[in-house]
């Protein structure tokens, strides 16, 4: 697995921007990329719905958040 700074992790960050967990999924941790992109996705749906417009800033704090835990993660060990 890659270390923190490593060139994976810089392309996991990549891969985030353009899909949230996106780059966990490259990294192999399934389960937190399955939360990023589901609770991002969700908001970003909702929020395009304008019903529920006051969602988009939980999406983007989801999705930001993506980015900097794939860029930042390092394997245990």
């Amino acid at each position: 697995m890659p270390q923190q700074g490593s060139g994976g992790n810089v392309l996991a960050a990549i891969c985030n921007i353009f899909i949230p967990g996106l780059g966990q999924l490259v990294q192999g941790r399934i389960l937190r990329a399955l939360m990023f992109f589901i609770v991002a996705s969700v908001c970003y749906t909702l929020a395009a719905t304008v019903i529920f417009i006051f969602l988009w800033p939980v999406g983007a704090i989801f999705h930001i958040w993506s980015i900097i835990d794939a860029a930042r993660f390092s394997s245990p060990g």
